[in-house]
């Protein structure tokens, strides 16, 4: 079982060094409802903690396995990711959940060590024939009386939308034998309806500007107190305003901020210049990284996962056109649809897959106004050196624009929101 078993994926891993837990007085309310979740007496359903990309839950996933492990109440954990050999292959989940529970309970291990004996294929069955008879069948016969949790993190980044549909189901069949699974991702559209929205409790993870900004200032007095270029740098620093500028460009999410103080904080570098050059204050180093370059990853692998390409390049060129062109500050679906003359259903399709970074409403209504979930996802698109295939030139993306908005004036310039774009057109 154990060379079966993606050992890597697990909390307490050589590779759950670049996954920290959650900073010092952050997302203690989380920790506490799944410290509650995990400690209740009665009959619980599976937990589906979900929150577009950014907002740290894995690193709530992280500290919430390390509370569990330190009470004896953590049967096993992996952590997906995504283009990994091992952790983004389900084939490995269970195999692995299997032999982490075997590790923390004898009973447990006597009752599972006969059946693998017997069949050493099991490893390479079904995900439900696997989740049957390594996991749920000795559990059973094992009976133990300690309650144990099960962590399943970043769900989105496993191999396959199908798979990770068929865990989310083999999760809340699992439920009725006693083992309670808490379950990690972004709300991705195809995880959500892969199952009956009441057979999972659901815990929202949302922005906090207030635990950003003190994640910031506790960072940056860790970074002027330890780094050795900054001996002679007097309290405080930076200024009240910078970091209020920071704090509102995370919009309240830990994934932009995060990134910035491992840029500043890099031991190899004047964290002085590297502020600078977060702020677009100075040039830099011709050898320096990129301090968005973990970002900017994140936000290619998104939209690359995105089925059709056409459309979605043409929905970026008129969204991040918008202000250049006609001044509005959010689109509806149904906005996109008729300035690309194309169906209210499609767009959503391609909308649905970009929930980790916009927020799309729930609601069957096309009217309604969807957002950018971070304010650094419209300014990636804007930099041709951050986002590649993804960026527009001024005059291809005008050019697009322009061409399908002009069709789009022609039948609908009475319509009260595009009214201003029709002024103009009478202007020129």
């Amino acid at each position: 079982l154990y060379g079966a078993a993606a050992n890597e994926a697990s909390h307490d891993s050589g590779e759950s060094y670049g996954r920290p837990p959650c900073h010092q007085d952050t997302r203690r309310e989380y920790l506490a409802h799944l410290d509650a979740w995990s400690c209740a007496t009665e009959y619980s359903k599976p937990l589906w903690m979900h929150g577009p990309a950014g907002t740290g839950k894995s690193a709530i996933a992280q500290s919430f396995c390390e509370q569990l492990h330190a009470r004896g109440s953590l049967s096993g954990g992996f952590f997906f990711k995504r283009g990994h050999s091992s952790r983004s292959n389900a084939q490995k989940l269970f195999p692995t959940l299997a032999y982490q529970l075997a590790t923390v309970c004898p009973k447990f291990k006597a009752a599972l060590a006969p059946r693998v004996a017997n069949d050493p294929a099991l490893v390479e069955k079904s995900l439900s024939i696997q989740l049957q008879t390594l996991i749920l069948e000795p559990y059973h016969d094992a009976a133990p009386h300690h309650q144990f949790v099960m962590v399943i993190d970043g769900l989105d980044e496993c191999d396959g939308e199908e798979l990770q549909q068929e865990i989310m189901r083999c999760v809340m069949y699992a439920h009725s034998f006693g083992l309670r699974f808490l379950v990690v991702s972004r709300p991705e559209s195809h995880i959500q309806t892969a199952v009956p929205p009441t057979s999972f409790h659901k815990l929202v993870i949302e922005a906090s500007f207030q635990e950003v900004r003190g994640y910031l200032v506790n960072e940056f007095e860790r970074i002027r107190t330890t780094h050795e270029a900054m001996l002679a740098v007097n309290h405080p620093w930076p200024n009240y305003d910078l970091i209020n500028t920071l704090v509102g460009k995370s919009s309240g999410h830990f994934i932009y901020p995060s990134t910035v103080i491992r840029f500043i904080g890099d031991k190899d570098w004047n964290p002085l210049e590297r502020l600078n050059i977060v702020m677009g204050c100075g040039e830099p180093d011709a050898d320096s990284d990129s301090p968005f370059a973990a970002l900017d990853q994140l936000y290619i692998q998104i939209l690359k996962a995105v089925p059709s390409q056409f459309r979605l390049q043409r929905i970026l060129a008129i969204a991040s056109a918008k202000k250049e062109m006609w001044s509005l500050d959010s689109f509806s679906v149904d906005n996109i649809a008729q300035i690309l003359q194309m169906t209210p259903a499609n767009i959503r399709l391609t909308l649905g897959r970009l929930r980790s970074v916009i927020l799309l409403p729930e609601t069957d209504s096309e009217r309604k106004l969807f957002f950018w979930h971070h304010a650094s996802f419209p300014d990636f698109l804007s930099n041709p050196e951050r986002a590649g295939e993804f960026y527009f030139n001024d005059f291809a993306r005008s050019s697009l624009a322009v061409s399908v908005f002009k069709a789009f004036c022609d039948s609908h310039c009475s319509q009260p929101s595009f009214g201003h774009v029709a002024e103009r057109r009478k202007k020129s």
